[in-house]
């Protein structure tokens, strides 16, 4: 299988349960590998033909600004549907990290991996 891939994308945004955390935009960060089929786009070298992770980051970007959720879970989940729902991938694996949650720790957060639903 082969994979598009975006890594370590940063977006702020309002992200958390406590009263404090909806007054502050937080940094989250962003891994994401989508699988597609990158045969056409090799023979042709045509943009076209692309998972072009350029729109693909700018829709998460321009999601994720105006979001409001409380849990990284829900916004993993939501992200994900998204990409799978808007754009030409079959599975994708998100992890998203949302740095300086926990003392001590470099980052906490979720990876979740979804398949678009067989038709």
């Amino acid at each position: 299988m082969d994979r598009v891939f975006i890594e370590g994308l940063e977006i702020e945004a309002l992200i958390g349960i406590y009263d404090w955390e909806r007054r502050v935009r937080q940094p989250l960060v962003f891994d994401i590998e989508m699988a597609f089929d990158n045969r056409r786009p090799a023979a042709s070298d045509r943009i076209e033909d692309t998972l072009d992770y350029k729109a693909v980051s700018k829709r998460v970007i321009a999601y994720v600004e105006q979001s409001g959720f409380g849990l990284v879970e829900t916004l993993a989940e939501r992200v994900a549907e998204l990409i799978l729902r808007e754009f030409a991938v079959s599975w994708l694996r998100l992890k998203l990290s949302k740095p300086g949650a926990v003392r001590g720790a470099r980052a906490v957060g979720v990876v979740i991996e979804r398949s678009r639903p067989a038709s």
